[in-house]
């Protein structure tokens, strides 16, 4: 394939020459133009233009003012009406939607066409304010949907063919112009340009990709020209995870929203019940009948529920969209409601609070060789292998820009390592257990002359007490270096551990290595809890142990054998970068730029929106009880019932989205 799309690159070279770099294109922002075009809120707008027309009216025609009130009623109160006669005919429940418009319809009957018609206007604003503010904080991470292109300019035969993201496969050659998106998973295979991936890591600066990088559709092409060979199918591109991801979010609801709206539909019948029993007692409390049913039309609008319906879902919303924006994705609020009462975070090592890629900790150079010449001569052996210990070395002889020379006759040797002859000579670079047989009896070393050597034991008992992985390098039969590799711990990891410590959780690390490694992580990490040599069943009941020992527990996670533990835990987190696709089915939430520092903000944001709610709940109650009391007290006045009703909703739903722009 290299050479093949080598060859086509070249006969197409001079497209480059031609491109004119295009505007970024970015998912549109919310604006006055975009809440002017919500239906809700102009009927609200309507409504209220209306009601002030036949105020003014009301002077001099009373026919006029009547009619304009009717139309006011029908703009404002025909999309709740609509619900609320649905809900009844469906669900045979009543809500707060027929419960408003009864109120206006029964005040308007006794003469109180404005006060009627500004219930309608307030609760068709507060319940426009509700939906746009719920369709903002969706926007926040559904907007990435608008980032999929539709087609891809894919290397046939040495021509650039525009086709359909869907036929793309796995080994396509795609270019990607300057200011376009990037269609597909991929790897840069030839040029250099910075990319904007804030729609799918929330990373706010551009990353530089050069040739081998990784790149993600629905990212943003900055100023420079790619190819890309395309390494996933379109339905197993991260992009299309996410999409799926944010269709399961409208689905999953916090238990207390849940539980709201089953007390709504009781509560409903209790206020009809009670507004009924007013207006058939008025001779037994001394009422005339415009007195009682006046009082009952006020019971039944100061009694509804509306604040208290409201004030979960945008609070719950509002922390979704806020995290959104830092790379973390909630499949739900009801996720949200979980990570707020959250006691452990227990990581998996490998992949998680590590990188998930061995690295070269230390090299050692012995038999007179520099540490220079050996190092190149191992990257030379090891550049023959896909093994990612191997892989590891020949990165550090590339990172110090050391030459790695050709190599012949390379061959792997099954169960122990690799060999191969390097400027006449055959080397060999394996498994340190040569260490211990003298006479090995095998390809790796038939008699390593200098096994016995006390150094290279000390040396190797040393490494490995540190909880690296340790390799040996043989020139023909003698010992001439020592590699040692560990998966390195992710810069961002102390850190993170800290933090989650700092807010009163503890940290626990589950991993399937054997315990001088697991401990030697734990310790550089700062985790409280250590559990090594576990198979993903034992994960599980680690997870288990840990929720009855401790109360909810959030397991982060990355790989297919994580999903169990993912799925037992009270929140399950996948990374979104190195993940496996499993571990991102089974998640509950996904760092989309596998920045676990985000976890302690997130449980942060989860705790600051449960506080909301609570606030939330409490003034609804207050102000419903208050004013219940008031009315039967003294006497509410409608206009007032009205203001005092729906503005502690308004009031609930503004205070569900500070956390929109909370930090």
């Amino acid at each position: 394939m290299e050479w093949t799309h080598n060859r086509a690159l070249g006969k197409i070279s001079s497209i480059e020459n031609g491109l004119d770099p295009k505007q970024p294109r970015h998912p549109g922002k919310w604006d006055l133009r975009s809440l002017l075009s919500n239906p809700e809120v102009l009927a609200a707008l309507g409504s209220g233009v209306l009601m002030l027309a036949a105020w003014a009216a009301s002077s001099w025609s009373e026919l006029v003012s009547v009619i304009l009130y009717v139309v006011s009623y029908t703009v404002g109160g025909w999309i709740k009406a609509k619900e609320g006669v649905e809900t009844l005919i469906k669900e045979r429940d009543l809500d707060v939607n027929l419960l408003m418009i009864a109120a206006a319809m029964g005040a308007a009957s006794i003469g109180y066409w404005n006060e009627g018609a500004m219930l309608i206007f307030i609760f068709a604003m507060s319940g426009a304010l509700e939906s746009y503010t719920m369709e903002r904080s969706r926007k926040d991470i559904s907007s990435l949907m608008e980032l999929q292109p539709e087609t891809a300019l894919r290397l046939e035969g040495g021509e650039m063919v525009s086709v359909s993201i869907g036929k793309l496969e796995i080994g396509d050659l795609i270019l990607v112009k300057p200011g376009e998106l990037i269609p597909a998973d991929g790897k840069v295979y030839r040029g250099g340009s910075s990319v904007n991936q804030s729609s799918i890591t929330g990373e706010s600066v551009p990353v530089d990709k050069e040739v081998g990088d990784e790149v993600f559709a629905g990212t943003l092409n900055g100023e420079g020209v790619l190819y890309i060979e395309v390494t996933k199918s379109a339905e197993s591109t991260l992009f299309a995870k996410i999409v799926k991801l944010v269709a399961e979010a409208e689905n999953e609801v916090p238990e207390s929203e849940r539980f709201i709206k089953r007390f709504e539909a009781i509560y409903a019948r209790i206020v009809v019940g009670v507004t009924v029993g007013l207006i058939a007692a008025a001779p037994l409390l001394g009422w005339d009948w415009d007195t009682s049913f006046y009082k009952a039309m006020v019971f039944l609008v100061v009694a509804s529920p509306c604040a208290l319906v409201s004030s979960i879902m945008p609070a719950m919303l509002s922390a979704i969209s806020n995290r959104a924006r830092k790379g973390v994705l909630f499949k739900g609020g009801a996720h949200v409601e979980n990570m707020a009462r959250t006691a452990v975070v227990a990581f998996d090592k490998t992949g998680t609070l590590t990188l998930g890629s061995p690295q070269v900790t230390d090299f050692i150079a012995g038999g007179g060789m520099t540490y220079v010449e050996l190092l190149g001569i191992c990257a030379s052996v090891e550049s023959m292998s896909k093994h990612p210990l191997a892989q590891a070395v020949v990165r550090k002889a590339k990172e110090e820009r050391i030459e790695v020379l050709p190599a012949e006759n390379a061959q792997s040797i099954t169960g122990w390592g690799m060999q191969a002859e390097v400027q006449g000579k055959l080397w060999k670079i394996g498994k340190s257990d040569v260490l211990d047989r003298k006479e090995q009896g095998d390809q790796a070393a038939d008699s390593v002359k200098n096994a016995d050597d006390p150094d290279w034991h000390a040396l190797r008992s040393k490494l490995e007490s540190e909880g690296k992985t340790v390799s040996v390098v043989l020139e023909g039969e003698r010992i001439t270096g020592m590699i040692a590799l560990q998966d390195a711990v992710r810069p961002q990891a102390a850190a993170a551990v800290k933090r989650l410590q700092e807010l009163g959780i503890k940290v626990a690390m589950l991993t399937g290595d054997r315990k001088a490694t697991a401990e030697v992580i734990a310790r550089e990490a700062g985790v409280d809890m250590v559990f090594s040599d576990l198979l993903p069943e034992d994960k599980v009941k680690h997870v288990k142990e840990l929720r009855e020992r401790h109360g909810h527990v959030v397991m982060v996670g990355d790989g297919v054998n994580d999903a169990p533990a993912l799925a037992t835990a009270t929140v399950g987190i996948g990374m979104g970068v190195t993940g496996s696709g499993t571990a991102l089915e089974v998640a509950d939430a996904v760092l989309m730029n596998d920045n676990i520092e985000e976890i302690a903000a997130t449980v942060r944001v989860a705790r600051r929106a449960q506080r909301i709610v609570k606030q939330n709940m409490t003034f609804a109650v207050t102000v419903i009880l208050t004013l219940i009391a008031a009315n039967f007290i003294e006497g509410v006045a409608l206009p007032l019932g009205v203001v005092g009703h729906e503005g502690s909703t308004i009031l609930v739903i503004l205070n569900g989205l500070r956390l929109l722009r909370a930090k």
